[in-house]
């Protein structure tokens, strides 16, 4: 018998790989959570598959999102990814990804840091959401409209609203698997715990 799990990753074993282990859970990184927002910029317009597809490329050409390194790049850094064919060879989001370096530099040293600036808008602890079907879950949310507010505020790119809401699905600040998706309660568990 096959375990039941979301039908958005389909049959693809990289995608199901994923579902199965890290869409969803908790992510109180601050690094980690900065990859994933930039990650999830890129995929504007694309298949989030594509992303995950060249993540390893991304990791590689942008030096780990290293904030602190990714910060300092100049023209030469965009030259060089613009030629890279194992990323999204799109100026405005590379550029968008620089400036986002920037911005989260100013919150890991003005405020609370940058994760606990993201899980501050759900109280702290996932959002534990109950759906039975792919139709029920939303493309943006009250809390995800607040979130991409205040991170353009602040001078972050390409997070609107849907951004925001696939980043905050990606990291565990909500836990949309289905009710009958085997990692509905496993997620939920690791919510609990954290």
């Amino acid at each position: 018998m096959t375990q039941q799990r979301c039908p958005w990753p389909g049959t693809d074993p990289l995608y199901v790989h994923y579902h199965d282990t890290d869409w969803g859970v908790p992510e109180f990184d601050s690094r980690a959570l900065f990859e994933k927002l930039i990650l999830d910029g890129f995929q504007a317009g694309l298949a989030w598959i594509t992303i995950l597809r060249k993540r390893e490329n991304f990791r590689a050409a942008f030096e780990g999102f290293e904030p602190d390194i990714l910060a300092r790049y100049g023209e030469p850094d965009i030259a060089r990814l613009l030629a890279d064919p194992g990323i999204v060879r799109s100026r405005a989001k590379i550029e968008a990804a620089i400036g986002n370096a920037r911005a989260y530099l100013q919150i890991e040293e003005t405020g609370p840091g940058f994760s606990a600036f993201l899980w501050d808008f759900v109280g702290g602890a996932p959002v534990q959401n109950r759906f039975a079907s792919m139709a029920e879950v939303p493309a943006s949310t009250p809390v995800s409209e607040r979130m991409s507010k205040e991170l353009k505020k602040r001078g972050f790119k390409f997070c609107g609203p849907v951004i925001v809401y696939a980043f905050m699905q990606a990291t565990g600040l909500v836990n949309d698997h289905l009710l009958t998706c085997f990692r509905h309660e496993e997620v939920k568990a690791l919510g609990r715990a954290a």
